[in-house]
């Protein structure tokens, strides 16, 4: 049989459907081995990463039986939300791409003041730095209570935002490179979907062609 064809198809879909769910697991693996050995203990990284794996395992799972089984509605609802996903994951891949040091610089900095305290005390003694950027009087109370190791070796520590923008420009490009990939996955995913639908399975009665 030509790989245009019912049994091809029906493979293809499974095929993609469990690289889905490997890729669902190893997010939620990862995300509790990070807090396992303690290197993030926050709660909400925590939780988002499990949350984005769940999803996607679920995803996944639906499309599965639906492929398996060549049940018609899991199908449908399979195509909808994984073109919807596509959208969403495609936007925010280009702006990864996109984002220029200006606005990195914003972006750190936004999200430096909504951390926990807690949040900021974790990365400041991984990334072994002190405050963000030297540019408020909140720079000297961060600088104050920091916890890092380079205040006992040395008189001043370098400040946290220049070590995030050193790393920040290849971490958005690799986001922004794994996403646009999984994103034309998505878009596979949707078209094999539609045309798994539309075709008839050889062993069903000819007559209950949907």
């Amino acid at each position: 049989m030509v790989c245009g064809g019912f049994a091809c198809s029906k493979n293809a879909l499974c095929a993609l459907n469990v690289v889905y769910m490997l890729v669902g697991l190893l997010l939620i693996g990862v995300a509790a081995w990070g807090k396992g050995l303690g290197l993030v203990s926050s709660i909400h990284i925590i939780g988002g990463v499990i949350a984005v794996g769940v999803f996607l395992l679920l995803i996944a799972v639906a499309g599965l039986v639906g492929a398996v089984n060549h049940h018609q509605v899991l199908l449908f609802f399979y195509m909808i939300i994984l073109g919807l996903v596509f959208i969403f994951q495609f936007g925010i891949s280009c702006s990864c791409l996109a984002i220029n040091r200006s606005k990195q610089t914003d972006v750190i900095n936004a999200s430096w003041w909504v951390m926990s305290n807690k949040t900021r005390d974790e990365l400041e003694r991984s990334f072994d730095c002190c405050g963000l950027f030297n540019l408020t009087t909140l720079y000297q109370q961060d600088y104050a209570f920091c916890t890092a190791m380079c205040k006992s070796r040395s008189s001043t520590c370098q400040m946290c935002g220049e070590k995030f923008l050193k790393h920040s420009d290849k971490a958005l490009k690799i986001l922004g490179g794994v996403g646009l990939f999984f994103s034309f996955t998505e878009i596979l995913g949707v078209w094999l979907a539609m045309r798994f639908r539309n075709q008839k399975d050889p062993r069903a009665n000819p007559s209950a062609f949907l």
